[in-house]
């Protein structure tokens, strides 16, 4: 399991009154939880165990970042990530207030020897590892949903070492899927209990959110979108961060479902509308970041690359580039 001393912090956002997933988080020992508020949540949210940011109190904590992010956003929890940062977590989680965790949540070391893909496989389905049911994560190419060729055997797993950049575990019930397969299927999914799985260079899945840990070198890739539609954030976000991973020698790896989702009302038609750059552009958006990310330059710089050329290529507006630097002139102050 990850170390709790040097700290780990759980980031979530909501608009909803405290909710039992919630509750749960901020109940597990060695743990800061930590809820961000925007314009929609409850004026007398609180909860015992987590630290509350207020619209107010992010306003008034000296982010130069509050100053340009939209409110009623998912990216208001990069507030959350910052305040994070600036008490001193070593790792950050990244989940929602719809995920109950179970009771042996947690996350495997960021160093170790783990089952990993062969390299330069291009994208693969990481579900079709942990169950036989049909079923995609929220980002995959649609164009490879039906081709076996990217879905891993058993035989290509090895053990190697993995210095693992990113945790992303799945979650059960309600897992993280696109529109499409909730409009065509949408059967629930208990994902199998197995070993955990990281890629290795030029091997590649989308990755959320949810239920999500990073580790304190790469922080600057914490960064989500606010400038693009609100299906996309999260998963651009995990695009962009895996060239600039490799780069670097780290890794994505994914682990057996730790939570079940008990999901919050959506709209299937508003979700599809707002996933159609998933859809178009996963891959080009790493194909830019590919062509531009350096090992010799530091992570940040890096992000400031790959979305400079996302903005050229016109796959994002200009303002994202804008927020990015806010982002960056934070994390700078905080680590520095």
């Amino acid at each position: 399991m990850l170390p709790t001393n040097p700290p780990v912090s759980i980031v979530i956002t909501s608009i909803y009154p405290p909710t039992e997933a919630v509750r749960r988080f901020a109940g597990r020992a060695g743990y800061q939880t930590i809820v961000v508020g925007d314009r929609k949540t409850p004026a007398d949210w609180q909860a015992p165990g987590v630290v509350y940011l207020s619209v107010a109190e992010q306003e008034a904590a000296g982010f130069r970042l509050s100053t340009r992010l939209p409110y009623n956003h998912y990216g208001r929890k990069m507030m959350g990530y910052l305040h994070a940062i600036r008490t001193g977590a070593q790792v950050i989680v990244d989940t929602d207030d719809d995920n109950l965790p179970y009771p042996d949540w947690e996350f495997p070391p960021m160093e170790g020897s783990y089952a990993t893909a062969p390299a330069g496989k291009g994208f693969v389905n990481i579900y079709k590892s942990f169950t036989t049911h049909h079923i995609w994560p929220r980002g995959y190419p649609l164009d490879l949903i039906l081709s076996p060729a990217h879905n891993l055997s058993e035989e290509q797993l090895l053990p190697a070492p993995a210095r693992v950049g990113v945790w992303q575990a799945l979650a059960d019930g309600d897992p993280d899927v696109d529109a499409i397969y909730r409009l065509v299927d949408n059967t629930e999914v208990f994902f199998d209990q197995r070993p955990p799985i990281v890629l290795a260079e030029g091997t590649l899945c989308p990755f959320n959110s949810q239920n999500t840990a990073l580790r304190r070198e790469l922080f600057p890739l914490l960064y989500l979108p606010a400038y693009v539609t609100f299906r996309f954030t999260d998963i651009l976000r995990g695009l962009v961060a895996q060239p600039i991973m490799w780069a670097h020698g780290y890794r994505l790896g994914f682990t057996q479902a730790t939570v079940q989702q008990i999901r919050n009302p959506h709209d299937y038609l508003k979700d599809f509308e707002s996933e159609i750059p998933c859809y178009l552009h996963p891959n080009r958006v790493v194909a830019a970041v590919r062509a531009v990310v350096e090992p010799s330059v530091p992570v940040g710089e890096n992000l400031r690359r790959a979305y400079a050329e996302l903005a050229r290529q016109g796959l994002v507006p200009a303002e994202e580039t804008e927020l990015l630097e806010l982002w960056l002139a934070d994390l700078a102050a905080l680590t520095t």
